[in-house]
């Protein structure tokens, strides 16, 4: 347990947490609706500093980062507890682990210093935070970060961008960029599905982007909730606005949570907002969880050739020379060797 940042003292033994845009009044022996920063006596603590549910070696196109480092490997760590509560969470079973009996959380202990020597041990170029949200395990997110930057390693949130600014300010000179779930482009659908607001995503994306880090967004299409044409071509409007150059993710929603009865997104409805975003102008639009589809692939924006050829998380093709394609010259925007 570790005091946390980013909260102010209120009356009553209350403190005001700030770390993301729920901005929670906690009151004494409760917790934020993250469920893992807790009001202890009139101090915020963080529950997850040195207790992570999950640790993998992922193929980094699994993130999805599909302009990053491709073929390379992530190290990826999480802790349990999310600030969303999404109805359609895919990893529900940690990210709403509830706080066990006794005021902690489960988890197994580790270090930011551990972290990193672990990533370098595996041989991996970057670290993910990861699986459920870094926001809410901050501190330790923060901590390994600076670390694995002064260690050559390069750092990426996978996040749904739930941040207040001035902790995402700090983090910054860390973060080599993130993916951000963009969950829909209705702020009713936020409140109703997610719990949360839409605006505090946008500047997020915004915000990261005017400040030179690699930005990647990813919607998951889910049936009858975000998949109207309209709806696609403000989220494909919203990205151009930003940068034609970010890349787009369109991901296949499948029952899960407290969303059994939606059936799975047909292919035929992510091919048709993948084109969506192409005939709005976004350079580099991807079919996600469509393994084998043409989707998948990286097209140069100058001669329409295949610059990044995937199946699935395998590259089959590279045809990037020091951040251009290889056939014409022409640049492609990312993170590459």
């Amino acid at each position: 347990m570790k005091v946390a940042k980013f909260w102010e003292k209120r009356p009553n033994n209350k403190v005001k947490c700030t770390l993301c845009p729920h901005n929670c009044i906690i009151r004494d022996g409760r917790a934020g609706i993250c469920g893992v920063r807790v009001n202890r006596g009139g101090i915020l603590y963080t529950l997850v500093y040195d207790k992570i549910i999950a640790a993998n070696v992922d193929p980094i196109e699994k993130k999805p980062l599909f302009h990053v480092l491709p073929g390379s490997s992530i190290f990826s760590i999480a802790t349990v507890g999310c600030n969303m509560r999404c109805k359609n969470c895919q990893n529900y079973s940690i990210s709403q682990y509830p706080i066990l009996h006794n005021g902690e959380v489960t988890g197994d202990y580790v270090t930011p210093k551990m972290v990193v020597e672990a990533a370098i041990r595996y041989r991996c170029k970057s670290i993910a935070y990861t699986y459920t949200e870094p926001t809410i395990f901050y501190e330790l997110a923060y901590d390994t970060a600076k670390i694995a930057h002064e260690k050559g390693l390069r750092n990426f949130f996978i996040t749904n961008g739930y941040i207040n600014r001035k902790p995402l300010k700090e983090v910054l000179p860390y973060l080599d960029g993130a993916n951000i779930d963009l969950k829909s482009f209705r702020d009713a659908t936020y409140r109703r599905v997610v719990t949360a607001r839409l605006s505090p995503v946008l500047e997020t994306i915004k915000f990261l982007h005017e400040n030179g880090k690699w930005v990647e967004v990813t919607t998951l299409l889910i049936p009858g909730i975000n998949d109207s044409e309209e709806e696609l071509r403000d989220i494909a409007r919203f990205i151009k606005g930003i940068s034609p150059d970010i890349p787009w993710h369109i991901s296949a929603f499948y029952p899960a949570y407290k969303m059994q009865h939606v059936p799975p997104t047909p292919p035929e409805s992510i091919r048709r907002a993948r084109e969506v975003g192409l005939e709005e102008g976004l350079k580099f639009v991807y079919s996600g969880n469509l393994w084998g589809d043409e989707g998948e692939n990286t097209y140069c924006p100058g001669c329409g050739r295949v610059v990044i050829g995937r199946v699935g998380y395998k590259i089959t093709e590279l045809n990037i020379v020091d951040g251009k394609c290889k056939f014409c010259g022409t640049p492609i925007p990312g993170i590459f060797e």
